[in-house]
């Protein structure tokens, strides 16, 4: 028998551990391998398991006792522990190998029936009293119970280590310890934490709710998404979860560092400065990381979900994982930007860019609004529609998606075309947006068919071109003549239209010149385009003109009548001389010699009047305006 009290040390040879008590052993323990030679009062005396198979291999009366240990929790160091407690050499249990010894010990079944003060209750102790005390010591714990969760989850050491850091995330941090402000009245003059009068160099963290996002983030996978779990159940703000979920999401996908930014500069705590990053599968940790995402919308969220989309189609997760990260985007498309709508190929296709995914996200988009109804695109104001809000910003953003891809010259008509009709017609008030897209696309594939350019122009209503982008159709000769013409005779209806309109309102209007008021049923037709405006102001600009030239008539009518009036006089006056060519002296008028003279009346119809001349003018206007109404 070995006296525990004058043993001095272990130490190894090879793959062989001997005891430095001066007596041969009796007993050699094999684990993992590794044989620990040994003398069987001190262990027996301690350990329930050893005690109990000794017992039994009493029957072959040999000298030398020898056992193996399968499956030891934490392997031959942590075995190295539990003899040296056997054998009472000092054994200091710490954050790191607490977990580990607890387990050891339970395995070895070292309770107080096989002594006081035995290894299980020394653990249970420390485990109570300083582990599920302190944030920095609860989550070292976790990280240590890696190779041991089978026996940790027997023993519930992780649901207690989960139940204690979620409610110290529900709690005034400052009730806590490292890396918590319980320190905060300890201070350099440089503001960091001083620790028995020694500057640790850390910072003093504010009382924001994302104080923890850090410190977690050292967990494996697996614990963190049980941890996250624990935290919902007990409460936690589905926002902060999130913000964990994703903060873990960037600090161990490289990729979506590329599209999300920095990580929003947050500093190492001072649990963190003694933690290990965990090694973790991404392609595990994003499917995991997907189950964990709440069902919010936001703009920010949208945009790492887009950018954690881009990873899933790197790393090839599972459809099911790809299908709800499309599902959940497609849900808030309305808020994506075109940047992160323009997801790379990765596959061996020849296109650039994946239509077919952004495709699928729209299709979700619609499944998710289609209780929307329709609206009239000759409505007044039809930002005012709050159902059609978020469609024609979607509308708006897949037509600046067909502009961006339409110039890969390997990308076909029909994907083209199967995005642009995945909206329905009411999402676009004007196709101005699509004409572009389609125009871009036949200029980056001038070897297009005709048959193929008119299949890939029906998906554009030329009735709902603005007049800048009917100007340019009509003109662009990558057009099948056949649009072109197309769109010739919308353009010349939709001015006729607008014009017919906006003339038969100033031509009723006959209250003083102030704002223009336009009937809410033509509304529609003159405000609905942002072309027609200016043919609004250029008919404006013809009522005054037509304002002036009536006002011109009158004056000349007067004239006219005031010079009749003074020929009747004269002619009452002095009927003696009614030569017409004293008359017309007698106002100042110089006739040619003629070979008879005229009557007197003769200077009324030898040329016309300026009645007449000026009611030629306005004939010769009127004209004018009704052939540019036909036009």
């Amino acid at each position: 028998m070995a006296p525990a009290g004058k043993v001095s040390g272990f130490h190894r040879e090879g793959n062989d551990w001997f005891c430095n008590a001066g007596l041969p052993s009796d007993i050699t323990v094999v684990v993992e391998g590794v044989n620990f030679h040994l003398h069987k009062f001190p262990l027996i005396s301690k350990c329930g398991k050893i005690a109990r198979v000794y017992e039994e291999s009493q029957s072959t009366h040999e000298k030398k006792f020898a056992t193996v240990l399968e499956e030891f929790p934490g392997g031959p160091d942590t075995f190295l522990i539990t003899v040296k407690f056997c054998y009472g050499v000092r054994v200091e249990l710490t954050p790191r190998n607490m977990v580990v010894v607890y387990c050891a010990a339970d395995y070895l079944e070292m309770t107080d029936e096989y002594g006081e003060g035995n290894l299980i209750s020394k653990s249970e102790s420390f485990f109570h009293k300083n582990i599920l005390r302190n944030w920095k010591d609860c989550i070292l714990a976790l990280q240590s119970s890696e190779p041991v969760i089978p026996w940790a989850e027997k023993l519930q050491i992780l649901s207690k280590c989960f139940n204690a850091l979620s409610m110290m995330v529900c709690t005034d941090p400052s009730l806590f310890g490292w890396p918590m402000m319980m320190y905060g009245s300890l201070q350099s003059p440089g503001g960091s934490i001083l620790w028995n009068g020694i500057n640790t160099g850390a910072r003093i963290r504010s009382s924001e709710s994302d104080w923890w996002f850090e410190d977690i983030s050292y967990l494996s996978v697996n614990l963190f998404e049980r941890l996250m779990k624990t935290m919902e159940a007990k409460g936690i703000r589905p926002e902060n979860l999130a913000g964990a979920t994703m903060y873990y999401a960037r600090k161990y996908l490289p990729g979506l560092g590329r599209w999300q930014g920095a990580q929003s500069g947050k500093t190492r705590t001072v649990a963190s400065f003694s933690l290990t990053p965990a090694a973790v599968d991404q392609r595990v940790l994003l499917e995991s990381i997907e189950k964990l995402l709440p069902e919010k919308k936001g703009k920010s969220f949208c945009r790492f979900l887009l950018g954690l989309l881009r990873v899933a189609l790197i790393l090839g997760v599972t459809h099911t994982c790809k299908d709800s990260l499309e599902r959940r985007i497609g849900m808030q498309l309305e808020l994506a930007t075109l940047d992160s709508l323009l997801i790379p190929t990765y596959s061996d296709s020849d296109t650039l860019y994946n239509t077919e995914c952004v495709q699928r996200i729209v299709h979700h988009f619609m499944s998710s609004e289609s209780g929307i109804t329709s609206f009239s695109p000759s409505s007044f104001d039809l930002e005012t529609s709050p159902s059609s809000g978020p469609l024609r910003k979607v509308a708006k953003l897949i037509d600046s998606y067909i502009a961006e891809v339409a110039s890969d010259v390997n990308l076909k008509p029909g994907k083209i075309r199967s995005l642009a009709v995945a909206l329905p017609e009411s999402s676009r008030p004007l196709h101005d947006g699509l004409y572009r897209a389609v125009d871009i696309y036949f200029k980056a594939h001038p070897w297009l068919s005709e048959k193929e350019k008119e299949e890939l122009c029906n998906v554009i209503d030329y009735e709902k071109l603005s007049i800048d982008a009917c100007a340019h159709a009509s003109q662009n000769d990558r057009l099948p003549l056949r649009v072109v013409l197309q769109v010739l005779f919308f353009e010349q209806m939709q001015l006729r239209t607008a014009l017919a309109g906006c003339l038969h309102v100033l031509d009723t209007e006959s209250a003083p010149p102030g704002p223009l008021t336009v009937p809410g049923d033509m509304a529609g037709q003159i405000v609905q385009r942002d072309g027609w405006v200016t043919v609004v102001r250029e008919n404006q600009v013809l009522k005054v003109d037509m304002e002036r030239m009536r006002s011109r008539v009158g004056e000349l009518e007067e004239e006219f009548s005031k010079i009749k009036q003074e020929m009747k006089k004269v002619t009452k006056s002095h009927s003696s001389l009614s030569s017409p060519r004293l008359v017309a002296k007698k106002i100042g008028c110089k006739l040619i010699p003629r070979a008879s003279d005229a009557q007197p009346d003769a200077v009324e119809s030898t040329g016309p009047t300026p009645r007449a001349s000026v009611e030629a003018r306005t004939s010769h206007h009127s004209r004018h305006r009704k052939s540019f109404s036909l036009f």
